[in-house]
């Protein structure tokens, strides 16, 4: 567990899955991240979630006041991308929580546990190239764009803008 100044961060469990699938489940929450879930794919994207922590790592529950507000930290690189056996840092936060600061606060604190704890030559981020709400967060995050690292996600179908997905990195400190 951490904990900021006004967040905590635990593993998640089994019982997430409710406030996951909302998040999951909003499609302002989802614009730029990936396709809205429905239940059921909500039970099969937190079962993949609750394996990342095999590793010893993944992104953590993020609460506010004790409410679930969404997920951030540190997980292997997605498979079939150029970040794959990377360390990939993420994060999603429910739409009334933008813009306060709180997905750079859980930020901060992932990547200083991830330096400390598994201290990787690197962690890097990706993002759909439309996101720029992500993009600048990763520049204040201190990434730096990887421009030979930009591709087009295969988990999005062609036509889909979200498609092509910038890389950012930071070396470790």
């Amino acid at each position: 567990m951490i904990e900021t100044a006004r967040l905590r961060l635990r593993q998640p469990t089994e019982g997430d899955l409710d406030a996951l699938a909302r998040l999951w489940g909003d499609p302002v929450v989802q614009a730029d991240l990936g396709p809205v879930k429905d239940r059921a794919k909500s039970v099969t994207t937190l079962a993949r979630h609750l394996g990342y922590w095999e590793h010893g790592y993944g992104f953590w529950i993020v609460e506010r006041d004790g409410r679930t507000i969404g997920l951030a930290g540190l997980k292997p690189g997605a498979p079939n991308t150029p970040i794959e056996g990377e360390i990939e840092a993420g994060w999603m936060l429910a739409a009334d929580q933008w813009k306060q600061g709180l997905a750079g606060e859980a930020m901060t604190a992932a990547l200083a546990w991830g330096w400390e704890t598994l201290a990787p030559p690197r962690i890097v981020a990706i993002t759909a190239e439309q996101n720029i709400a992500s993009r600048r967060l990763m520049t204040r995050l201190g990434m730096a764009q990887l421009p030979d690292l930009t591709f087009d996600h295969p988990q999005f179908d062609l036509a889909d803008p979200r498609r092509r997905t910038v890389t950012y990195a930071i070396g470790h400190p």
